[in-house]
């Protein structure tokens, strides 16, 4: 079974930046397609960032070139760099994960997430 953690939200200022981490265990995070997702209040919960098995990494259109999805093999752990914060990313930021090749709709494993704050 997968379980995931998350860490690292936060109150941040617009502008600033958070890094996230997401903490894998019961499987090696090789063998697994990993991204992340956010709910921000009132609205669905949405694709962030994502490392497939197959395929490149992708983004959030709004979120490119601002956030970054890495990964640390050794540690089994992924994170989620983010930069140039505005208010609209206030959100509960998700990591998933997934067996299959794909993982910008959604995963089976899911963390218990982590508030990312961003005032204005």
């Amino acid at each position: 079974q997968v379980q995931l953690v998350e860490s690292g939200g936060g109150l941040v200022q617009a502008g600033g930046s958070l890094r996230l981490s997401c903490a894998a265990s019961g499987e090696t995070i090789g063998r697994l397609s990993m991204g992340w997702f956010r709910r921000a209040p009132g609205k669905q919960r949405e694709f962030v960032a994502g490392m497939p098995l197959i395929g490149r990494i992708r983004y959030l259109d709004s979120t490119k070139g601002r956030f970054t999805i890495f990964r640390d093999n050794a540690q089994n752990m992924i994170y989620l760099h983010m930069d140039s914060l505005e208010p609209e990313d206030t959100a509960v930021y998700y990591c998933a994960a997934a067996y299959y090749s794909t993982i910008t709709t959604g995963a089976p494993y899911w963390g218990q997430g982590t508030q990312v704050t961003v005032s204005s």
